[in-house]
Parts: structure tokens; sequence; C-alpha cells
């Protein structure tokens, strides 16, 4: 079996680590993914380029050339992935978000995405959105299943489970000792991408006039090289136990974090990136917007507040199953 993973962000290689537990599967993916994946003790290849988003002031910016070279991308990784199909013949692959390995295999395969079709254009440049649409819309419907990460109605050959994360064996009091959290912490990541240092930045803006009430910890992530007078780190291993020991996480409105907020029942703020669809909507869904970075202060002592949350479902079990039931 051949799992090709998104190597955008930590998101998917970290949701992905939770099904593979299941499984004796071998990684294809790039970095930052490829050292996350390592970390957790998986075989992998590192096979892709960095395809990283840029931004200014918290706000994506050149959308059109980011689409152009993700185009580029694209096709440089179905021929990779062509390559590494032909060298290790795999009875079946599953792809999370890696569209270009779908497209090139005739064995069994499991597509796993939460993006049905993409908004990121607008104007002439949405000519060449719609016409990569239309192609999504083959390699979605040329899967075996396809293993949606929200909440819907199965239909067709996609199996909606809710959210997918990691499982975690120990209670919450032994991981807030093993972290040495004492009293309210405050826990603000932005995952694998450089693109939320605004984000960083406002959190820490904001802390300044609360820091008397909680602990602040931040967790830059593998591709920000992050400089704070305050505890920070690079990169955490294992997040989502934080994220679980933690009183409040700040993120950005990756799909991932979400999910493990929910699952885990941390209270959570999201601020999306602002121009990135999927992220504005994920947001829109939690109750945020971009512009709640300028009341981040007021955000922080209120969620502060909230007490723990309704744990969410966690879905892998049933994602386990779906790709279970076609070997």
């Amino acid at each position: 079996m051949l799992y090709f993973t998104s190597p955008i962000g930590l998101g998917h290689a970290s949701r992905d680590i939770a099904i593979a537990s299941a499984f004796n599967a071998r990684f294809v993916t790039g970095e930052p993914a490829y050292a996350h994946l390592k970390s957790n003790g998986f075989e992998a290849v590192n096979a892709y380029r960095r395809m990283d988003i840029k931004t200014e002031h918290g706000s994506f910016t050149n959308k059109l050339s980011w689409m152009l070279d993700y185009i580029s991308y694209y096709r440089e990784c179905k021929e990779i992935a062509s390559m590494i199909i032909k060298e290790y013949n795999p009875d079946l692959i599953i792809s999370d978000e890696d569209f270009a390995a779908i497209s090139v295999s005739n064995c069994k395969k499991v597509l796993i995405t939460d993006i049905f079709e993409s908004r990121f254009l607008n104007g002439l440049g949405s000519l060449l959105e719609r016409s990569m649409n239309k192609r999504l819309k083959k390699i979605i419907a040329s899967a075996d299943i396809v293993i949606a990460p929200m909440h819907g109605d199965d239909h067709d050959n996609i199996v909606y489970t809710g959210p997918i994360v990691r499982k975690i064996d120990k209670s919450r009091d032994e991981l807030r000792r093993e972290f040495g959290f004492d009293g309210k912490v405050i826990v603000a990541c932005i995952g694998g991408t450089s693109a939320g240092k605004f984000l960083l930045d406002a959190v820490i803006k904001a802390y300044d006039a609360i820091k008397d009430r909680a602990r602040l910890i931040i967790v830059a992530g593998p591709s920000l090289d992050y400089n704070a007078d305050i505890e920070h780190y690079s990169y955490v291993k294992n997040l989502h136990e934080m994220i679980y020991a933690a009183d409040l996480l700040i993120s950005l409105a990756g799909r991932s974090t979400i999910d493990e907020a929910k699952v885990y029942g941390t209270p959570a703020i999201f601020i999306p990136i602002k121009g990135h669809f999927e992220q504005e909507a994920n947001a829109m869904e939690e109750g945020f917007r971009f512009d709640d970075i300028n009341r981040l202060d007021e955000l922080i002592l209120e969620y502060l507040e909230k007490g723990r949350c309704i744990r969410a479902e966690n879905g892998v079990g049933k994602a386990i199953s779906a790709i279970k039931s076609i070997i």
C-alpha cells in the first residue's frame, strides 16, 4: 500500500497518521510533511517539492501566480507519482489531497479530501479555475472511495466520516503533568506553513495585556524561523496532545486543527488567512472571520472562561473501515 500525502502544511499528514496506524503503508510526500511522518515512525519517500502560500498582512497575495505554480506542481507530481507507482506496484493507494497520484493510478484508490471545488480566483482567472474544477470532479469520480472528513450523507463513492484525528490514550491530567502545565495555558500554532506569522505576531501583542492570567506557548511550525521573547517551539511532534492539554487554542483555520480542537474538547479561536476560501469558510462555520484578529485580546479573555467543550466523535474508525472494505 502506498499512501500519498499532500505536503502543503502539516494537517494532511497529521490526520493520515491517525488512519495509517491501522495499515502497513509507505508514505509518499514532501517537506514539511515528510519530516513529520518520519518523526512519528512511518516509512516515507521525500518525493515532492515544498508548496507554500504567501501572505501580506494576513492576506493571500498573488493568488493567480500561486495557481499557475500549483498547475506546474501538479504536473510534476503526476510524473513523480507515476514512477513511484510503477516501482512499487501497489494493490491500493490512499491519497490525501494528492490529486496527481489518483489521476495516474490504475489500481484501487482511496481519496481523502474536504475540497470538492476550488474558489480562489475571480475575473478572467476564474476561467482557469473552472477548467481545473472540471478535472477535479473527474478525479473524484475515478476513486473507488472518497473519504470526506466532515459531516454529511454518504452518496455515490463519497463516505462522510466527520473529523479525523489521532487517538490519545493518556488522560488530560496526565498530559498536563507531562507538559508542566499549571494554571491556564494558551497554545498558539500555525501548522506547517510560514503564512501564519501575522497571527503569531497578533497573539503576542494581545497577550501583553493579559499575561498575568495565563501562560502562552507559541508553536511556530517547521517552516517559520520565529523569534520571540516568549516560550516558543518550532516543531512539536505530539502537538495534538498539547492541544488537548491546553485551556485555549489559537490557530489558523485549517480543517485538521479545527477537528483536533473539536474532538479533544478544547475551546479555540480560529483566524483565517484573508482570501483563502477554504480557511474563511472553515472559520465562518466556527463563528470567526479575519477581522477578529483586531479583537484578539477580548476574545482570549472570553474563551479562557468557557471551560471544556463537548467533544465531537472521532471519525477515524469509520475512515479505516471504509478503506478496509475494498482491500
